[in-house]
């Protein structure tokens, strides 16, 4: 069972940034894509970015330039940058394989973007 421990949300300013980190309980070396989501209230869980095991990266058209996903598998850590925050992007943050699975859905962390 794949457990994955979201931290490193906060409050921040808009046009601020926060580092977000995903550690998983099994090496990363066994899983070939992870992704970043995010969820709104009162809306399903979206894709923010996944990067494949050989380091392909993928963005949503909403976060491109502006947020950097990247994993170290040895660490068992998978980390979101994100810049240039928008109050747009307040939501709770999340980290799975791509595509998710259910059962790996961890608590999340709670990312706010206000003045």
């Amino acid at each position: 069972q794949v457990q994955l421990v979201e931290s490193g949300g906060g409050l921040v300013q808009p046009g601020g940034s926060l580092r977000l980190s995903c550690a998983a309980s099994v090496s990363l070396y066994s899983i070939t894509n992870m992704g970043w989501y995010r969820q709104f209230p009162g809306n399903e869980r979206e894709l923010v970015a996944y990067i494949t095991g050989d380091g392909f990266t993928n963005y949503a058209d909403s976060v491109k330039g502006r947020f950097a996903i990247s994993r170290q598998n040895a660490k068992k850590l998978v980390f979101l940058q994100m810049s240039t925050l928008r109050p747009e992007d307040t939501a709770v943050y999340y980290c799975n394989v791509y595509p998710p699975r259910r059962e790996y859905w961890g608590q999340g962390t709670q990312v706010t973007v206000s003045a």
